[in-house]
C-alpha cells in the first residue's frame, strides 16, 4: 500500500473515532429520569448513540484494514489526533471549555504525533 493510501485509511478511521466520542457525548446529554430496561433501551436507541456507535464499528473495519496493511508502531501515534479532534469538537461543536493546559496538552500531543510520523 503507497504512503498515501495508508494515511488517508489511518486519518479515515481516526476521524470516525473522534466524530463516534462527539456523537455518543452529544446522544447522552440528556439526563436520564427513569430507570429500568425500557428506559435503557430508549437511551440507547438516541439518534446520537446510535450514529457514535456506527461510527466506531466503522472506524473498527477501517483499522483492521489499517494493521493489515501498516506497521503498528507507525500507525498507532496517529490515534493521538483523535484527542485533539475529540478536544476541538468539544469546545466548538458542544461548548465545552478549553482551559489553557488542556491547550498546553492538545499542543504536545500534536508534536509527538508528528515527531513519530517523521520517523
Amino acid at each position: 500500500m503507497s504512503l498515501p493510501g495508508a494515511l488517508a485509511l489511518i486519518l479515515s478511521s481516526v476521524v470516525l473515532n473522534a466524530s463516534a466520542q462527539v456523537l455518543l457525548r452529544w446522544g447522552a446529554r440528556v439526563p436520564q429520569a427513569e430507570s429500568g430496561l425500557a428506559a435503557l433501551a430508549l437511551f440507547v436507541l438516541r439518534p446520537g448513540i446510535l450514529a457514535g456507535l456506527a461510527c466506531y464499528g466503522l472506524s473498527l473495519l477501517i483499522w483492521l484494514r489499517v494493521l493489515r496493511e501498516v506497521d503498528v508502531s507507525f500507525a498507532y501515534p496517529f490515534l493521538g489526533l483523535g484527542f485533539v479532534m475529540v478536544a476541538l469538537a468539544g469546545t466548538f461543536v458542544l461548548g465545552e471549555p478549553m482551559p489553557p493546559a488542556r491547550i498546553a496538552g492538545t499542543a504536545l500531543i500534536v508534536a509527538g504525533v508528528v515527531v513519530l510520523s517523521l520517523s
